[in-house]
This record gives C-alpha cells, structure tokens and sequence, in this order.
C-alpha cells in the first residue's frame, strides 16, 4: 500500500520545510513560559497500543492537575504563546514526527486520549473499530465535525475506513 511511503515522504518534507518555523515556535514557547517545548500525552494507536503523541505545548505545566481536559479558547490555563499556536493549528505540527514513527498516518480517525477511547467504547457500540487502522492527524471527523458530537464521529470515522485510499 503506498499510504506509509507516501506519509513518510511527506512528514519528512513538511518537518524539514518548516524547520525554521518549528525553532521559532519552541523559542517563542519558551520565553513564554517555564516547562518543556512538547507537550506528548498518551494516545490510543492502532489495535489499541498506547503511544505519545508530539505537539508543542500550549498551556502551562500540569494543567490537566489543574482543570479537565477539555479547554475553551479563554482557558486561563492556555499561554499567550499557545493562543496564537491553537489559532493557527501550529501546536499539530509535531505530530509529523509521529507518522514518521508510524504511531499515526496522515489522514485516518483522531488519535483519542485514553480516557476519552475508554469513554465512548462504552457509549457507542462500535467506536473500538476506529482502533482498527492507524490514527490521523486529521481525518473527515476533524473536517466535517465542528460539534465535536461522538455519534458524528463515528460515522465519519467508519466513512473514512470504509472508502479510505491514499
């Protein structure tokens, strides 16, 4: 299948094109605020191996200690930095890294947080099968899902496993 080729080639083209922004983000994240440049929390990959995803972080250390997981875009928890970074998608950028691991793909279902995975496998018959190909860093949930509703989700996951292609 030529989705891995593909999706080595271009994670390593797009890391190395945007390597100088990629230093300016990680400077930028630390004069901003004390703590590391990446954020990697635990996702849930293919068949349900574990893995760390890479973004660069944008709230500061220890904020799932100190308020949930989900964040609205006035999350005092959210740096200055991370406002302009979240805006524009930048903190994604990382995750390059891990389709070159092959923990993720560039198009496929979301990559869940243990917990969330864990949530909606008992809420939604089904939702395991997403474990089934390997998460994306974006996919048709991500495009068509701005509710963030698990039932659309789904359904827009098995869409894309059903019809998936390079």
């Amino acid at each position: 299948m030529l989705k891995r080729p593909f999706g080595l080639a271009v994670s390593f083209i797009a890391i190395i094109a945007t390597s100088p922004l990629l230093i300016l983000i990680a400077i930028w994240i630390k004069l901003d605020s004390p703590g590391p440049v990446f954020y990697r929390g635990a996702r849930v990959g293919l068949h349900g191996k574990l893995f760390r995803i890479y973004k660069f972080r944008s709230m500061v250390i220890n904020a799932d200690k100190i308020g949930g997981p989900s964040t609205a875009g006035d999350d005092p928890r959210i740096t200055r930095a991370g406002k302009v970074i979240r805006r524009f998608k930048l903190d994604e950028l990382p995750q390059f890294i891990n389709v070159l691991k092959g923990e993720m793909s560039l198009v496929g279902p979301r990559a869940l947080p243990c917990l969330e995975q864990e949530v909606l496998e008992k809420e939604i018959e089904g939702f395991r099968d997403r474990l089934q190909i390997v998460p994306g860093l974006t996919g048709l949930s991500q495009v068509y899902n701005k509710e963030d509703e698990n039932l659309l989700k789904l359904r827009l996951d098995k869409e894309y496993i059903d019809t998936m292609n390079i």
